[in-house]
């Protein structure tokens, strides 16, 4: 029997990679974002994948920045697949920002929709496995949480602040049989952010899909994407002192 993954924010850019690897590899979907139209386009081609011919997929309108709308949406939407096996918390944006200039609006704007929306979302997911017996849920968090980078204080924060839930859910909802898996994404080339091209290490969305789905299906607690060379950066970042990232920038 396919297992099923729900993903939110799977119209575009790494969401929308997902769909089609997870699809490539036998699962059905559930797919969530703001604009169905983008949604029902990835339906009709997620069914001209090679060997998709079998998946099913189901698709909703959801907005997560309308954090008491989530909760229904995702249940109506756990009802059309019945078992669910795995829920990945994507739906995202970033936007640079400066402190005090200004953009307090997109800043707030930023932390609704990475943070709150996520928290929504997770929450939603939770209750469903609760009732399930048990679950997997992903979330999209960043390199970007554990440094601290200029021009992007308010998306740090919201990365910052969505590993540490996630971090803190994983033990608390241990006992449900419930698992966690949190993505720390690189440099992944998509439209979220212009000019990806000038920054190291960069990857494509859909090479950037391949590494996390194999995170994911095994089970492991963090996924660092590409392996290279940010698994092995990863300590270096966790444990900069905030005095050296001064003197860096």
């Amino acid at each position: 029997m396919n297992k099923t993954v729900v993903i939110t924010g799977a119209s575009s850019g790494i969401g929308k990679a997902l769909a089609l690897e997870f699809a490539q590899r036998g699962y059905n979907l559930g797919l969530a974002a703001r604009r169905l139209d983008k949604l029902e386009a990835l339906q009709a081609e997620i069914a001209l994948l090679p060997g998709a011919q079998n998946v099913r997929v189901e698709t909703i309108e959801l907005d997560v920045n309308n954090t008491h709308a989530v909760g229904p949406a995702l249940q109506t939407l756990f009802g059309h697949l019945n078992r669910v096996d795995i829920v990945v918390v994507n739906a995202g944006v970033n936007q640079l920002t400066g402190v005090g200039k200004g953009q307090l609006q997109e800043e707030l704007g930023l932390m609704q929709t990475n943070l709150l929306g996520a928290i929504a979302t997770v929450n939603a997911a939770v209750e469903f496995f609760k009732t399930q017996g048990s679950g997997h849920v992903v979330g999209m968090s960043s390199l970007a949480s554990l440094a601290p980078i200029p021009k992007q204080a308010a998306y740090c924060a919201t990365k910052a602040g969505f590993s540490m839930y996630l971090d803190a859910a994983a033990i608390e909802l241990k006992k449900y049989n419930i698992d966690f898996t949190k993505i720390l994404p690189g440099f992944v080339k998509t439209d979220i952010v212009e000019n990806m091209d000038k920054f190291p290490f960069v990857v494509s969305a859909e090479k950037a899909a391949k590494e996390m789905v194999t995170h994911i299906e095994k089970r492991r607690s963090v996924g660092v994407v590409p392996g290279y060379p940010w698994r092995l950066l990863k300590p270096v970042l966790a444990n900069m002192p905030s005095g050296v990232w001064r003197y860096l920038k």
